[in-house]
């Protein structure tokens, strides 16, 4: 059976919020509100991977102009705000220390890399959970969405059978906006739900890569700090002299 004009008018989005009950409206409600929140963080954070990338590229790129790793430092300034500058920075201002009273012995030595370890881990535990923020978000809002829609779903069937039970009308025309109504729940629930998932899951994947990228840094910085130590018996290093440049084994987001 043809479905009126009327019939249809009514299957409109707005007309069915707004002749939904109120149980749906506050379901809508609120999943619209949750997929604003969740494209706001996929908006953060999808501009802070692109920038967190294009600042390690560059610095990357320093790395392999043949500057050294003192130079680069000192670029940076004392508190630098990016990752892998804060990392070189902290790691030359622990050997400085370390050499400013002469030589270092075996255990001096054994210590300084047991702090600089620290230290680095440190770095890299704080960015890896800025870069993380705001993924609980998303995840919430993928796993929980679906589920408030079906619930907003299962009532308006349940209130639409007794509007039919009380109007004793199963003619189509009566039926289908009762339950348009309930279905639109669903169909909020899942709008919301499935950007959020796949955000979710790509940026997880970024904050692991950008983690990684740290670790394999702090690596190198070990690696090259070790080779210093083996010419401990030596005077301590000028700043201008410092470390050789290293070749970084980290990955590309």
């Amino acid at each position: 059976m043809p479905i009126s004009a009327t019939a249809a008018e009514a299957l409109n989005v707005i007309n069915l919020f707004i002749h939904a009950d109120w149980v749906i409206k506050g379901v809508i409600i609120g999943l619209a509100l949750a997929s604003l929140w969740s494209w706001a963080v996929i908006i953060d954070r999808a501009a802070r991977f692109i920038t967190l990338n294009r600042q390690a590229n560059a610095f990357e790129e320093a790395l392999s102009s043949g500057r050294s790793l003192e130079d680069l430092a000192q670029q940076a300034g004392p508190n630098p705000r990016q990752p892998l500058p804060r990392m070189l920075v902290a790691a030359i201002r622990d050997w400085r220390e370390a050499r400013a009273g002469g030589p270092l012995s075996d255990a001096q030595a054994g210590f300084l890399i047991a702090r600089l370890d620290r230290t680095l881990d440190a770095i890299i535990a704080r960015e890896s959970q800025s870069a993380e923020e705001g993924l609980g978000v998303l995840s919430v809002v993928a796993t929980s969405s679906p589920f408030i829609g079906l619930f907003g779903t299962v009532y308006g069937i349940m209130h639409a059978f007794g509007e039919i039970a009380a109007q004793g009308n199963t003619n189509l025309t009566t039926v289908a906006p009762a339950i348009a109504e309930a279905l639109f729940a669903t169909g909020i629930g899942l709008a919301a739900a499935i950007p959020a998932y796949i955000a979710y899951n790509k940026f997880s994947i970024d904050a692991g890569k950008f983690a990684g990228r740290l670790e394999n840094f702090a690596d190198d910085l070990q690696a090259a700090i070790a080779k210093r130590l083996g010419e401990r018996s030596g005077p301590p290093p000028h700043p201008a002299a410092g470390f050789q440049p290293v070749q970084t084994r980290s990955e590309t987001l």
